[in-house]
């Protein structure tokens, strides 16, 4: 036998990863289906589901014999407009294993809010895209399109196994050759630009292979080991973030020029209108739901996609509910005064604008309303942050910037516990800034020693000895005005920048305005500094900012994210080194070394020799590469080493502050925060919430 060992088949905890044959065993004994006619599942519970039912089943559940559908699709196939529902499905069909779904009805819809055009439900409502992901709050990995996975000894060499008989919401077969259509027409070629997503690359930073030798079967080849490829694969919803992985090709050829030779030169445009799958209806999907209806600036409307690849453990085909509407409201005082009303059926907090601000208010009128309020975690690593452009283009204040005593001084004047109870109400736990608490790497091993190490680094409230330490770099009123100045005596001002549209009662701007009163009590000229945003991440990555302080910190599992441990690319901490750093292994790597870097298309810088960032460069290629687990979690406490000593490159408020969900009564199947594994993991986009709970289970009692 070859080097090609299983080591991946179904759901399974992390730490198996390199675990052979048993694991894929189970995957592939699954029972065949036989399917016949319609199940009942009108027998509905009349209460909440039992909160002792809690998490997700981690082993593939037995494929139910006989399938149901909804009556909808059940008229039109005694209509002969549709294939019976078995015919419709894939042989084995993903079962959603969460422990709390009850059997449900079908029919209705769920009206929800949305801030902008709701292309962010696509990101965070709908998981029918994703070759694999997440279960149990980040903890497991579950197959998705993908129903079982293998890699060679050292995982450079993967090969995914996608369902058999899997269709399109058109009823289009799907193939591999739609994967392989967005590889090589799309992310391969440069007139589409699609751009190589960060699971093809491997360890070594070199673009794998993709190749198809059947109609189910993707085989990723690396020049170096990868073993995160699953965790990869889970992360986002795939479909508009990130990477798409697929495309329906028996549609979109006919818009692409290798395909059809007649097209215009400007071809592309009308390329990306007709692949945009969430305001373009006649895009093919493979979400529970498919766009019907698409009203710029005011709404959509999703209905039932009727070769949707789900089932429940009875064996009905998903979604129960017909159809979802979104309702786009800009005016925050108008969306939130009908959330009050109660005219939504579900609220997610997080893309509606209700904050932790809105519970009690909410709770009061909820019984008269028909609502419930939820609270799920964040899972935040840092609540609303701030840090400092480290390529900052002035050279004075760019070398202040980069000395951590100045950065720990400003985190140590930073009265956090004023954030917690004026922004977060009294909830989560005070941080000086890092990855939260659920993220994977912190809740094994020395993984609860190092989170609390990084979070209690600098988090502190000592404004005194703040000064002090000011004082000793030579950061004091060199001029008797009555701030400080930089060490060589030069004006020292620190600008808040955050992008103008900044909603002025949320939670940035509140924790800016504590940040500012906090700095000029230590002697400090503060300023917020409104920008507009349509030039905010140009000017950031070419250095022409000083600050970020409208984000926050959220993942997963560190070993597959480390966008906030080093710059990788120009949208955090040190954006002309992110940039050199996206480029290296390309032919821009070695041009315009004569340059100023802040003068090369792009702009771009390589770091200090030595200096943080060029160590936490090598470590993460180690960490790349390394199959072992336990190694590779001990690589990554260097990593945060680094932040600890040389830090905070960011600075947090608050970590893991609960979000608010809001649940019209009768609606069923949505999850408390006790049933679900870890309380939830709502803030990181890499857990897409709440389409990891499966919302095409929820039903209307």
């Amino acid at each position: 036998m070859d080097d090609e060992a299983t080591v991946v088949g179904t759901a399974m905890n992390r730490r198996d990863l390199l675990r052979a044959a048993a694991l894929a065993a189970g995957a592939l004994a699954l029972p065949a289906c036989s399917a016949q006619g319609r199940k009942d599942s009108s027998t509905a519970p009349n209460e909440r589901s039992d909160p002792a039912a809690k998490g997700s089943e981690t082993r593939p559940l037995p494929v139910p014999d006989t399938f149901g559908e909804a009556p909808d699709l059940a008229e039109r196939v005694a209509k002969g407009e549709l294939p019976p529902v078995e015919e419709r499905l894939p042989e084995r069909p993903y079962v959603v294993p969460h422990r709390w779904l009850k059997p449900g009805k079908y029919g209705g819809e769920l009206r929800m809010p949305a801030a902008a055009d709701p292309d962010w439900a696509l990101h965070e409502y709908m998981y029918g895209h994703s070759p694999l992901r997440w279960l149990n709050d980040g903890k497991d990995i579950a197959p998705g399109l993908v129903e079982s996975w293998e890699s060679n000894e050292d995982g450079s060499v993967w090969t995914l196994h996608f369902r058999k008989g899997l269709k399109w919401s058109d009823g289009h077969p799907w193939t591999t050759a739609d994967v392989m259509f967005w590889w090589e027409d799309m992310v391969l070629n440069p007139d589409v630009g699609e751009g190589i997503p960060d699971v093809a690359r491997s360890g070594k930073g070199t673009v794998a292979e993709l190749s198809a030798p059947d109609e189910t079967t993707l085989v990723m080849t690396f020049d170096a080991p990868s073993p995160m490829v699953p965790e990869q694969l889970a992360n986002w919803v795939k479909r508009g973030i990130d990477a798409t992985w697929m495309e329906p090709k028996h549609y979109l050829s006919r818009f692409h020029a290798r395909y059809n030779p007649d097209l215009p030169k400007d071809w592309v445009s009308t390329f990306d209108q007709k692949r945009d799958i969430k305001t373009n209806t006649e895009t093919p999907t493979m979400n529970g739901w498919k766009l019907e209806e698409y009203h710029e600036g005011q709404s959509s409307v999703w209905t039932r996609n009727p070769y949707y690849w789900v089932v429940d453990r009875q064996g009905n085909q998903l979604p129960y509910i017909d159809r979802l509407v979104f309702d786009v409201v800009t005016q925050p005082e108008t969306r939130l005064l009908q959330v009050h009303n109660g005219e939504y059926d579900y609220v997610h907090g997080p893309f509606a604008g209700v904050t932790l601000a809105d519970v009690a208010p909410l709770r009061r009128e909820a019984e008269k309303r028909g609502f419930e309020v939820l609270l799920w975690d964040s899972g935040s690593g840092t609540g609303s942050m701030f840090f400092f452009n480290q390529d900052y283009h002035e050279p004075a204040m760019r070398a202040l910037i980069r000395e951590p005593r100045f950065r720990q001084a400003l985190s140590y004047a930073f009265d956090r516990e004023q954030v917690r109870k004026s922004v977060y109400y009294n909830a989560g736990e005070l941080t000086t800034g890092g990855y939260g608490p659920k993220t994977l790497e912190f809740t094994r091993g020395d993984g609860p020693t190092m989170y609390r190490r990084w979070r209690d680094s600098f988090v502190e409230y000592d404004p005194e000895r703040a000064k002090r330490m000011l004082d000793d770099l030579g950061v004091v009123d060199s001029d008797g005005d009555g701030k400080r100045n930089l060490p060589d005596g030069g004006k020292l001002i620190i600008y808040l920048d955050y992008p103008a549209d900044l909603d002025s009662g949320g939670e940035h701007a509140q924790k800016n305005q504590l940040l500012k009163r906090n700095w000029e009590a230590i002697g400090l000229d503060v300023r917020l500094n409104p920008v507009p945003p349509a030039t905010f991440a140009d000017r950031w990555a070419q250095g022409r900012l000083m600050s970020t302080t409208s984000w926050e910190t959220s993942t997963v599992t560190v070993a597959a994210d480390m966008l906030w441990l080093m710059p990788m690319e120009t949208t955090r901490w040190a954006p002309l080194q992110g940039m050199f750093y996206a480029l290296r292994g390309t032919p821009q790597e070695h041009e315009q070394q004569d340059v100023d870097p802040y003068k090369r298309t792009p702009p771009r810088m390589e770091p200090e020799p030595g200096g943080p960032v060029d160590r936490l460069w090598r470590l993460a290629g180690k960490v790349r590469v390394e199959p072992d687990p336990v190694k590779r979690d001990s690589l990554i406490w260097q990593m945060i080493r680094i932040h600890i000593e040389d830090g905070p490159f960011f600075i947090g408020s608050v970590a893991n502050y609960p979000q608010v969900e809001i649940v019209k009564k009768g609606l069923r199947n949505v999850p408390t925060r006790e049933q679900t594994a870890q309380g939830g993991l709502v803030n990181d986009w890499h857990h897409p919430t709440p389409a990891v709970y499966d919302p095409e289970s929820w039903f209307w009692e």
